[in-house]
């Protein structure tokens, strides 16, 4: 009697059968690792192609299936997506990667060797009409990955300790014998400088992943310092997408990524990243400057004895760090939106927790100063072309890291890079002058960096480079420099400096050019000495330019430029000759943000007291003034409230005020009330 069939399948579990060839064909035909899970690999990817013959049968035979087989060919087709993932992985993936989890990767296979013994134990074949010669096929690959045992290779396992023995080298400070990485390096098919590239990249798109993961970090140094001293310096790349590393303004390297050499399709934005890492922040924290930080990074610098904020240099009174948790509810945010991770617990609230992350990142720290002294040396030594080449890889080399621009200091590096400021060849000035803005946003940097007498080479470098690159970058790092109130004046003192910072404003790109120049100036600008060498740079006119133009991108820094320099008399007598500026003033007190809404009637109210009647017809002739001041009173910034309600008043003694746009007239006492 035979037995009772579950009814069939409908036709759509026939076309699961013909994904399934597909898939087999694909795991059957997928490249193979060169170096790690050869053999795991292929064993696996054996057994599958076997298979095909099998599907291809069953889905020429165009019936129906039974339940139990459209079951069994579901788990088949996961388990065939698993495996080819996983060889895509053992193919593309960082080899150092595979070598570090080599016992978790052999498992992988092991178990995925196991599904496949259970999925076709699972198979009715007797429900099929097959014949011999497939089904005995079939029972040869059961047979095969039912006798599957966990295989680590042996070969890869002396790879995997000789790794292992060469980070605890790194780390004890002892130099890695060359012709022993050098046998390593050709092992894993490291055998270019171009090599060892992609495989940092590789080791950077794992470092996106598991951010916290500190041993890709140390193999990162490694794969750096083994590129550097087997191949020599890299071939410098031009990235045409280019975009600042820094979350503070203008200061980073042209085309970088975070201090992880993480890089997501959707940057955060600035003001979610550290100013020290670099990085987007996971616990943001306010200091005594007010200025916030992650507080793993902020920590760090305080326990190294820094009393000073690393962004503004400003002594700070107290070490106190205040959680930002609104800052860290938009962080938070903004990564649910774009499907990023947000780590949400406390780092330093494990215990013992910064003290195992100091002890994994040794050997990176100890891998980056060997690579940061022997790029010095060939500073030092080397021709012309190999300095140039080195100073490319300082300047990538400094993006990274706090660690890492202390380091690079450390070795010596930066008298020698600003030696080659002064070099006949473009790119060569272009990598130095990016390298020491990258190395200036470590506070103790800025110090070495004008000691080495960088000023005036930065400054010429910015007035006359054949490269806006080097002259974009030049302005960041006087920026940069800035931010400590004696660099404000001996930048000031330079007559050089600020005419060329005025002409970068005027003819610099606007994504960067045009903003690192007026940051620049905004720095400058602080110091009171520097407001009448701006003015006679001519910077007022093409400041009121710019804000005519809607494609500058810089408004905000160009009005608050002009709120500095609205401070002295020279740079009130400059705005009274441009004719359009009451006019272009208000238009961004009713369209702008809130801080430029600010600083624009920072400057109208500093050109009506100065300028009399006649600027205050000017202002009153502006179609929907009133009701542009008066939106101040309600919705501006403290600060903006106590200008407009200043100008109102002002208005009124004059005895010009008029009707507003909502038909009322305000009195002194409306005025005050409204204030506040």
């Amino acid at each position: 009697m035979m037995a009772q069939m579950s009814p069939p399948a409908g036709p759509s579990s026939l076309s699961q059968v013909k994904d399934l060839v597909n898939l087999a064909w694909q795991v059957a035909i997928c490249k193979r690792s060169g170096v790690c899970q050869k053999r795991n690999g292929a064993n696996i990817s054996r057994s599958i192609k076997l298979l095909s013959p099998l599907l291809e049968e069953i889905r020429d035979a165009h019936h129906p299936l039974p339940p139990s087989a459209v079951e069994a060919f579901h788990k088949l087709h996961h388990i065939m997506h698993s495996t080819k993932l996983l060889l895509d992985e053992c193919r593309e993936g960082s080899c150092f990667c595979l070598l570090m989890k080599i016992a978790a990767v052999s498992e992988k296979f092991y178990n995925l060797n196991k599904s496949l013994s259970a999925t076709l134990e699972s198979l009715p074949l007797d429900l099929f009409e097959l014949s011999d010669e497939i089904r005995e096929q079939v029972e040869l690959v059961c047979t095969q990955v039912q006798r599957a045992q966990l295989y680590v290779d042996p070969a890869e396992e002396c790879l995997y300790m000789e790794v292992v023995d060469m980070l605890h080298h790194v780390e004890r400070k002892e130099t890695p014998d060359l012709s022993d990485l050098q046998k390593l390096f050709t092992t894993l098919d490291l055998n270019s400088n171009a090599d060892c590239e992609r495989e940092m990249r590789k080791l950077e798109d794992e470092l996106a992943i598991d951010s916290d993961n500190s041993e890709i970090t140390r193999l990162i140094g490694l794969v750096r310092y083994g590129k550097c001293v087997l191949y020599g310096v890299g071939q410098m790349e031009h990235s045409e997408n280019s975009s600042r590393e820094s979350g503070n303004s203008s200061v980073g390297d042209a085309g970088e990524l975070s201090s992880s050499g993480r890089e997501v399709s959707t940057s955060p934005p600035d003001e979610f990243r550290c100013p020290i890492s670099l990085d987007l922040m996971i616990d943001p924290v306010i200091v005594a400057s007010g200025q916030t930080y992650d507080r793993s990074s902020i920590a760090r610098w305080i326990d190294a004895g820094h009393l000073t904020c690393p962004k503004s240099g400003q002594n700070l009174p107290h070490m106190t760090l205040t959680p930002n948790y609104v800052l860290r509810s938009l962080i938070s945010r903004w990564c649910e939106e774009h499907d990023i991770p947000f780590d949400k617990q406390d780092k330093g609230g494990k215990k013992g927790g910064n003290m195992e992350h100091i002890a994994t990142t040794k050997a990176a720290l100890e891998a980056t100063k060997m690579t940061a002294t022997f790029l010095v040396g060939k500073l030092m030594t080397g021709s012309p072309e190999v300095k140039k080449q080195a100073a490319y890889e300082l300047r990538l080399l400094a993006k990274c890291s706090m660690d890492n621009r202390m380091c690079i200091a450390d070795a010596g590096a930066i008298p020698l890079l600003v030696t080659l400021l002064e070099s006949n060849d473009s790119k060569t000035q272009e990598n130095a002058v990016t390298a020491l803005l990258n190395l200036s946003i470590f506070d103790r940097n800025k110090t070495i960096i004008v000691d080495a007498g960088a000023l005036d080479p930065i400054i010429e470098v910015l007035r006359s480079a054949t490269s806006m690159e080097a002259r974009e970058n030049a302005a960041a790092t006087l920026f940069s420099l800035s931010v400590v109130d004696d660099y404000k004046v001996q930048i000031g003192s330079k007559p050089k400096a600020i005419a060329a910072l005025v002409v970068l404003l005027r003819d610099g790109t606007p994504e960067r050019g045009k903003h690192d120049a007026a940051t620049a100036l905004i720095n400058l600008a602080v110091w009171n000495a520097n407001k009448p060498n701006i003015v006679a740079a001519g910077a007022v006119q093409i400041l009121v330019s710019l804000l005519q133009d809607d494609e500058a991108g810089i408004t905000d820094d160009a009005l608050k430029v002009l709120a500095l320099v609205a401070g002295c008399p020279q740079g009130l007598e400059a705005l009274n000759m441009e004719a359009t500026a009451v006019t272009v003033l208000m238009r961004h007190l009713s369209s702008g943000s809130p801080k430029g809404k600010e600083n624009a009637i920072v400057v109208l109210h500093a050109l009506c007291k100065s300028g009399g009647d006649e600027v205050l017809s000017r202002v009153l002739q502006v179609t929907g003034a009133n009701h542009s001041l008066h939106s101040l009173l309600t919705g501006g910034t403290p600060r903006a409230k106590r200008r407009a309600a200043s100008l109102l008043k002002l208005l009124q003694r004059w005895e010009l005020i008029g009707y507003s746009a909502t038909g009322n007239v305000y009195t002194s006492t409306d005025v005050s009330t409204m204030m506040f």
